[in-house]
């Protein structure tokens, strides 16, 4: 007879199966959940947990949290390209840049003013942010902070976040935080590298629902940390953008 671990294993490993890019373990568990209702809830973590290691042969972890079925161990998909929504590529990624300047500026307050760059403002090889922000002490301060410099970089093609991350760290030459900003429907593991590594290298890691230009969600992954960058380029950059960013 069938034990109730055996079936929850089984019927993971079905899952796993249909599923290339592998899936996270919450969504996992749901899976589970609404194939046996009658088991309860807290069976199904119990046993899942450790998937890959009571099933090598079948499941391994390409990333923290995620599952994925051996048969698909070759495949990389961190190199595939996701579609892109038809609404997003045909706006263009330019479309972005205006609404998350203003979400760091109003809901992020990383910044207390942010502007769209892009395009070869700074006339560099090693890149011009996507978008470029100050955090000026405001009237009201008691102690007077000093002025941090925010950079982002926005990549809506998923097969480009490698070279994105890269971009995003080049930025902390003259910004105190670096953000790179990816969509959600970016491979999981693409994803969760990008969080890795941005703990690692202190970029922040924000994601972004592009199936609605007109009205963008955004969602912060990992938090960019402060650091202090080469004041010479720091003023090289600056001078560039003096007049939009300080006025």
């Amino acid at each position: 007879m069938t034990t109730q671990r055996e079936l929850i294993t089984s019927k993971a490993i079905e899952t796993l199966k249909s599923s290339p890019d592998g899936i996270r373990y919450s969504d996992l568990v749901r899976k589970l959940h609404s194939e046996f209702p009658d088991i309860p809830v807290k069976s199904i973590p119990a046993t899942i947990w450790n998937l890959e290691t009571r099933a090598p042969n079948e499941v391994y972890k390409p990333a923290r949290g995620i599952f994925r079925h051996t048969d698909f161990r070759e495949v990389a998909v961190s190199e595939e390209k996701q579609e892109i929504p038809a609404t997003a590529e045909k706006i263009g990624e330019a479309n972005f840049y205006q609404p998350f300047a203003d979400w760091l500026v109003n809901e992020l307050e990383e910044c207390t003013k942010a502007i769209p760059l892009g395009r070869n403002k700074f006339k560099d090889k090693w890149g011009t942010p996507d978008v470029i922000g100050i955090r000026e002490p405001r009237k009201s301060d008691i102690i007077k902070p000093p002025t941090d410099i925010v950079s982002a970089e926005i990549k809506i093609d998923t097969g480009n976040l490698i070279t994105a991350f890269g971009q995003a760290c080049s930025y902390k030459l003259f910004s105190h935080k670096s953000y790179i900003v990816v969509p959600t429907n970016s491979p999981e593991e693409d994803i969760a590298r990008l969080d890795a590594l941005g703990r690692i290298f202190g970029v922040g890691l924000i994601l972004l629902d592009i199936t609605d230009p007109k009205a963008p969600r955004f969602e912060i992954r990992v938090r960019a940390t402060k650091h202090e960058p080469d004041m010479f380029y720091v003023n090289k950059c600056m001078r560039l953008v003096e007049d939009e960013l300080f006025s």
